[in-house]
């Protein structure tokens, strides 16, 4: 792994594709991915031609959906929730997506679709580690994984953001979601989610330079 990975906040006007926050993180992330988990396990295919008027046409049997964004999805998680606890993260995800599999019905973006399940699970994480006394000793987040966090500071800095700011700034660099779907997940207007991505950018800077 090259250790001489810069600390940089991007530029918001940027171009959104694998840019350089989301990048910083998830080319180092694919080949730690749980392949599966208990639980989390292909949906049976019929051998039955299927009905005319299916909600399922076109979509892919759930191992496929697995295989194609699992390395996404644990990507987005580490940078998220943290090392220690992507891998719980990414069980939940991917087993409410199998809940919700069979009852579909829009699958022009599954990637999307799977991404918010897991910004969801991270935010959940959020949540309970506010609910939980501070322990006395904490063991460091690289114990749990091989290898290290290209930039540690960066990222701890990304998940002390205030919720919204935080957000936004995942969805928009990690999970490159566009705009107007950042604001659906959001719960907001897409100026407002734009607003949440410059705010959360300037903390940045403020923060790591």
């Amino acid at each position: 792994m090259n250790s001489n990975v810069q600390t940089r906040v991007p530029n918001p006007s940027g171009p959104s594709s694998r840019n350089e926050l989301g990048r910083s993180f998830l080319t180092v992330v694919p080949g730690n991915a749980p392949a599966s988990y208990a639980g989390v396990v292909a949906v049976p295919t019929s051998r039955r031609p299927p009905p005319r008027r299916s909600i399922h046409v076109g979509l892919p049997p759930f191992q496929v959906f697995l295989d194609e964004h699992r390395e996404d999805v644990y990507g987005f998680l580490v940078a998220a929730a943290g090392r220690n606890e992507a891998d719980d993260c990414f069980q939940e995800t991917f087993l409410a997506a199998l809940r919700a599999y069979p009852r579909l019905r829009d699958t022009s973006n599954l990637r999307s679709w799977v991404m918010t399940i897991a910004y969801r699970k991270a935010m959940d994480t959020h949540r309970g580690r506010k609910r939980r006394a501070d322990p006395v000793a904490e063991v460091p987040e690289v114990a749990t994984v091989d290898g290290a966090d290209p930039d540690p500071q960066l990222w701890e800095a990304v998940r002390a953001l205030p919720a919204g700011q935080r957000g936004a700034v995942l969805l928009r660099f990690v999970a490159d979601m566009p705009y107007a779907r950042i604001a659906e997940v959001l719960g907001c207007r897409e100026d407002a989610a734009r607003q949440r991505v410059r705010e959360g950018l300037r903390g940045l800077k403020e923060k790591v330079g």
